[in-house]
């Protein structure tokens, strides 16, 4: 809490000077709420409690306020002078030489000038000091702050930030940090140049949603990264089934502020929006902020997406969101038939295309599913026109990174992975790089990687299942075990989680518990299904040779998505040159 200021005491100022709440406070200063707070919090803005301390219980003054205000711009532009000054003098000043005649034009404008009066002089500074500002090409939108009085509808402000992002994701002349890193600071107390150093941006959006009855108000605000300095705020108000035209007009209000090149048609998606109805969008949404990735979850997303569909079939955004949850049914960790599960997300998202076919993320769903299926030439065009759509997308580049790994390209994989991650730089994105890693045998490279993911997020599934294989690859067995059993106990058993810690017991001499583990998916294979390729990683690592090239041919007859890595994955190393293999390459569309 901030100090009081010094001054007249509370009991003799006039009422007028009295704000009485944080709303009073945010409107006095014309800011949201959460910028007043963090001022209290981060830099001392002057901010009363009353003395039985209740939360929320606060109050202040506008005559300190404004000798804070005052305070506080003095001390930015000092900290702003102190960085131009920092700069290369070639990146303020003009050094080319100004001949004769030309100084004493120079000289004859100055003297008109100072004859036009105070007015054009303000005007000409307020111009030079505009300029002084480094243009923006980088931003975050942070999560906007749910002040609707309900919890149950943060879903809803999740919502919106991830729809901003979207759009101001396709704009290519604009790096925007994706939804992964900037949920992190959802509540933070961090100051905005704190979060914008960590996220590595020029300027940050913040701001608010309050939705009351069938009205939803958005507050949004642009903060300058180093300076902390408010230079955008809007207010927008409209009805419920405007929502998807709110969120497109404050990306385009950014957009225009931060003053960044838009070509043509990506003003047109920019600005492209429909009506939907608030039920519609309530159910895709409670889709879309399902978590969990066990069976349960999937199939609760599935109900949403479809719950959605029934009640709007020309809402593509819905018809995605079910493909993808489709997609996730069928994989490895999910365990959905691939053969009932892959038609149903290739028909979601070829009908999400055909309501939209600007939709980006339904490109590189399709790029995904044709990649599952070997169909190479088909999945990278669909990838190159998703990240055409949408530049900043960063599962296109993850998606894309894989593709070219699949193809041993490993290099280039790797620099896409790489652009993801400065998209993403506190996201999940960094598994990826890892995953490629282990594929390039750069296995030390590939746990420091994927450890740094889990010291952010240490139960996270997918960085504990990639980095075991890593371990594997290593040849540190006992470690790799260590990790793999918490793997299986955290995906609920599944089969990819069993298969690497089958493999790992092989390796490390434990045959009988290796044994075990095989008999376990096979037996789950009479019930249910478990994908073929599953048991090819284990007998490889027990040397049955003849065994794994049993279930290589079943994984084939499946078409299971573990055969697009035969060109690259180190597990397949000791059967490299063996006929089978080569022919098998040959087969999945990957010999040279």
């Amino acid at each position: 809490m901030a100090e009081p200021v010094p001054g007249t005491p509370p009991s003799l100022r006039p009422p007028e000077d009295h704000l009485d709440s944080w709303k009073e406070i945010a409107a006095y200063l014309k800011r949201d709420v959460t910028t007043v707070q963090r001022w209290e919090k981060r830099e001392g803005m002057p901010v009363h409690r009353h003395q039985h301390d209740r939360i929320g219980s606060v109050y202040a003054f506008s005559s300190e306020l404004d000798a804070w205000l005052q305070s506080r711009k003095l001390r930015l532009e000092e900290e702003e002078k102190e960085r131009l000054a920092e700069m290369p003098v070639d990146a303020v000043v003009d050094h080319r030489p100004i001949g004769t005649s030309r100084a004493w034009i120079v000289l004859g404008v100055v003297a008109v000038l100072a004859l036009v009066g105070t007015g054009t002089y303000v005007m000409i500074r307020s111009r030079a000091e505009y300029k002084s500002h480094p243009k923006i090409t980088s931003l975050a939108v942070l999560p906007l702050k749910n002040l609707s009085g309900d919890p149950a509808q943060e879903y809803f402000s999740d919502g919106m930030t991830e729809a901003i992002i979207g759009h101001l994701s396709m704009i290519r002349g604009l790096r925007v940090v994706s939804r992964t890193s900037v949920m992190q600071f959802k509540d933070t107390r961090m100051s905005a140049p704190e979060i914008a150093k960590r996220l590595q941006v020029d300027a940050l959006v913040e701001g608010s949603v309050i939705r009351q009855g069938g009205r939803v108000r958005v507050h949004a605000q642009l903060i300058r990264g180093a300076t902390d300095e408010h230079f955008w705020s809007e207010t927008y108000d409209r009805d419920l089934g405007d929502t998807l035209a709110l969120e497109s007009e404050v990306a385009q209000s950014v957009a225009r502020k931060v003053e960044v090149t838009i070509t043509g048609k990506e003003h047109e998606r920019l600005v492209a929006a429909r009506h939907v109805s608030p039920e519609v969008y309530e159910s895709y949404l409670k889709g879309q902020f399902t978590k969990g990735f066990r069976r349960s979850d999937v199939e609760k997303k599935i109900a949403y997406f479809e719950e959605a569909v029934n009640k709007d079939s020309t809402f593509a955004p819905a018809y995605l969101g079910l493909a993808n949850a489709y997609e996730d049914l069928g994989s490895t960790f999910v365990g959905g038939p691939t053969d009932e599960v892959r038609p149903k997300a290739i028909n979601a998202a070829r009908k999400a295309l055909e309501l939209d076919p600007q939709l980006a993320e339904a490109h590189a769903l399709l790029a995904e599913l044709h990649q599952d299926q070997w169909q190479w030439a088909e999945a990278e065009a669909e990838y190159k026109l998703a990240l055409d759509l949408k530049p900043n997308d960063v599962a296109t580049h993850i998606g894309f990174a894989d593709w070219l790994l699949c193809q041993g390209r490993v290099d280039e994989a790797l620099t896409w992975a790489q652009r993801a991650r400065e998209l993403d730089p506190l996201g999940i994105s960094g598994v990826q790089t890892g995953w490629i890693l282990s594929f390039a045998r750069r296995y030390d490279e590939a746990i420091r990687e994927l450890r740094g993911v889990l010291a952010v997020r240490p139960d996270y599934d997918y960085a504990l299942w990639s980095l075991g294989f890593a371990l594997i690859g290593k040849g540190q067995y006992e470690e790799a075990i260590r990790v793999l059993e918490k793997t299986v106990s955290i995906m609920d058993r599944s089969a990819g989680s069993i298969e690497f810690l089958a493999t790992a017991y092989a390796h490390a001499g434990r045959r009988r518990e290796a044994l075990r583990l095989i008999n376990e998916l096979k037996q789950r294979r009479k019930t249910s299904y478990v994908s073929a390729d599953a048991l090819v990683d284990p007998y490889l690592a027990l040397a049955d040779y003849d065994e794994a090239f049993v279930w290589l041919e079943r994984a084939y007859q499946e078409k299971s998505g573990g055969l697009q890595y035969l060109k690259v994955d180190p597990f397949f190393d000791p059967v490299r040159k063996d006929p089978r293999f080569v022919d098998l390459v040959r087969r999945v569309g990957l010999a040279q």
